[in-house]
C-alpha cells in the first residue's frame, strides 16, 4: 500500500517532517518513505491510500501498562494512598478471575489502539489474571505487546506494615520467576514477533534479594528484559536507605537491575547521584505525570535526567491512576506540569515529549531497530491524525504544537500496526468493540459483586 499526501513527522536522527509525504508499506515494515509525487511516479501500479493532507507520527509506544486495570476505572478516585490500594485495588485486583482479566486486557487494548498506541510494556500481569488469555488478547487485537509477568515472594509494598497486599495477589518464587521462564518459552515471539515476555518485578520488599538477583542473573543470561516500580513513593527512597544504605539507584545497581535490560517506572523520590548512574548504565525510565499527580506520589525529575542522558519515555499507567490509557493526554500533561515546577516556559517542549512517546520508549523496550520513527526497513507502525475537521485543533500552523497541547486520541484518524490497518475513521477492524464494552461491564459488575466494592458518587442520588 502506497500511503501519499500526508505530513509525515519521520522522527528521523534529522527529525525532518515531510510536506506531501509518502510511504510505502510492504508486508509489515516500510519500503520507502518520500514525497508523494516521487514516489507515485516510481510506483505507478501501487495501491493508494490518500491521507488528505493528514498528520503522521510513528506509533505511540505505552512504556507502563496494567491491562488488568481497565476494569477498575474509576473505582479508587481521591483517596489516600493506603486507602486506594488496600481497600480497592489490591482488593479488586485480588478477586479478579481470568476471564475478566481477558475482558479488562481487550478493554485496554482497544482504547489504546483507538487513541494511537502501537506498542505497550504491561508491568505486572499477576498469575491469578491468566498469562494465556492476556497473550492472546494482543494475539487477536493485532497490537505489539511487550507483557511482564510479577516476580515476587512478599506480600510487601514500601516497607510498611500499613500496606498489606491482597492474598489473591501473593505469589511464590515458582509461581512467579518459574512462571516467567514457562510463559517465555511458550510466548515470547509469537504473533509475527508481536509479543514478547518480560520480567515484571515487585518492588523491594515485595521481591527479596535472593530473589532479585537471581532474577537479574537469568535476565543477563537468557536475554530476558525487566521492569519494575522504583521510588514511586517516598517510603521506597526511605526503605533502601535505611535497610540498605543506600539511593534508590545505588540499591538496584548492587541487585543487578540498572542496565539497557531493564525499564524503571516513576523514579521520583531519586537522589541527584542517581542520575549519573542511571545514565552510565544505560537504565531506561518511564515517566507517568498523571499516575503520579493524581496519587500524589510526587513528579519525575525528568528534565534532569534527560540533561543527564538518560532515556526517559512516557508511560500512562493503570485505570484506577490515571483513569484513561490515552498516550496523547499523556504527552499533554508531560509537557505543561515540568513547565509549572520549574519556572520555565521552554522546559520539556512539544518536541521532547513526542520523542519520549516515540524513540525513546522504542529505546526503553529494546526494539529502537524496528519501531518509533518512520524509516525504511522499520516497521509500518504509524498513526494518522486529523486536525482539520476539529475546532480545538484549528488553526494548526505547527502540527507538533497542536499534536501536544491541544489534541487528544479522539483525534487519531487511523492506526496501522505492522503493515495492518486496524482502526479507520472511529471503527475498530481487528476487534468488535460492541462485544468488548458489552462483556467489559458485565464482567465489572460481577467483579464488584464478588469483592463487595461499591462505587457510587459521595453526593447523593436521588
Amino acid at each position: 500500500m502506497l500511503y501519499i499526501n500526508g505530513w509525515i513527522v519521520t522522527m528521523n536522527a534529522k527529525r525532518e517532517i515531510i510536506k506531501d509525504g509518502a510511504m510505502l508499506a510492504r508486508d509489515s515494515n516500510l519500503a520507502e518513505v518520500g514525497k508523494t509525487k516521487d514516489l507515485v511516479a516510481k510506483y505507478p501500479d501501487e495501491e493508494t491510500f490518500d491521507l488528505e493532507s493528514r498528520m503522521v507520527i510513528p506509533g505511540l509506544i505505552n512504556t507502563h501498562v496494567h491491562l488488568a486495570q481497565a476494569l477498575l476505572r474509576g473505582s479508587g478516585d481521591d483517596c489516600e494512598l493506603i486507602q486506594w490500594l488496600c481497600e480497592t485495588v489490591w482488593v479488586l485486583q485480588g478477586t479478579m478471575t481470568a476471564d475478566e482479566a481477558y475482558c479488562s486486557a481487550r478493554l485496554c487494548i482497544a482504547e489504546m489502539i483507538r487513541s494511537g498506541t502501537t506498542c505497550f510494556l504491561e508491568a505486572m500481569c499477576a498469575d491469578r489474571y491468566g498469562f494465556d488469555g492476556i497473550a492472546k488478547a494482543v494475539e487477536e487485537s493485532g497490537i505489539r505487546g511487550c507483557l511482564g509477568k510479577i516476580v515476587m515472594d512478599f506480600g510487601k509494598y514500601a516497607g510498611q506494615d500499613a500496606f498489606t497486599m491482597h492474598q489473591g495477589l501473593v505469589e511464590t518464587r515458582e509461581q512467579s520467576l518459574l512462571g516467567v521462564l514457562d510463559m517465555h518459552k511458550k510466548w515470547h515471539g509469537k504473533a509475527d514477533d508481536r509479543i514478547h515476555v518480560w520480567f515484571g518485578s515487585r518492588t523491594p520488599p515485595g521481591i527479596s534479594l535472593d530473589l532479585v538477583k537471581e532474577m537479574t542473573q537469568l535476565s543477563r543470561e537468557r536475554g530476558i528484559r525487566i521492569t519494575m516500580h522504583c521510588a514511586e513513593v517516598e517510603a521506597d527512597k526511605v526503605h533502601y536507605r535505611n535497610n540498605h544504605q543506600q539511593s534508590p539507584a545505588e540499591f538496584c545497581q548492587e541487585v543487578g537491575l540498572l542496565g539497557d535490560q531493564s525499564v524503571l517506572v516513576h523514579m521520583i523520590w531519586l537522589d541527584e547521584s542517581d542520575y549519573k548512574l542511571l545514565a552510565e548504565t544505560g537504565t531506561h525510565v518511564s515517566h507517568n505525570p498523571s499516575s503520579n499527580s493524581k496519587l500524589a506520589s510526587g513528579i519525575c525529575p525528568v528534565p534532569q535526567l534527560l540533561d543527564a542522558k538518560v532515556n526517559v519515555g512516557l508511560g500512562t499507567d493503570g485505570g484506577p491512576s490515571n483513569n484513561s490509557y490515552d498516550m496523547i493526554r499523556e504527552m499533554n500533561l508531560a509537557a505543561k506540569i515540568h513547565k509549572a515546577l520549574s519556572c520555565n516556559p521552554v522546559t520539556m517542549s512539544a518536541e521532547t515529549v513526542l520523542e519520549m512517546a516515540t524513540i525513546n520508549g522504542a529505546k526503553a523496550v529494546g526494539m529502537e531497530d524496528k519501531i518509533g520513527s518512520l524509516e525504511v526497513g522499520k516497521k509500518a507502525d504509524f498513526v494518522v491524525l486529523d486536525f482539520e475537521s476539529k475546532c480545538h485543533t484549528t488553526p494548526n500552523p505547527n502540527p507538533i504544537s497542536t499534536l501536544v497541547y491541544a489534541a487528544t486520541g479522539g483525534e487519531v484518524h487511523m492506526t496501522v500496526i505492522d503493515g495492518k490497518i486496524l482502526f479507520h475513521n472511529g471503527k475498530l477492524l481487528s476487534m468488535d468493540e460492541k462485544e468488548i464494552l458489552e462483556q467489559a461491564r458485565n464482567a465489572a459488575d460481577t467483579l464488584y459483586t464478588r469483592a463487595g466494592f461499591k462505587g457510587e458518587p459521595k453526593w447523593p442520588i436521588v
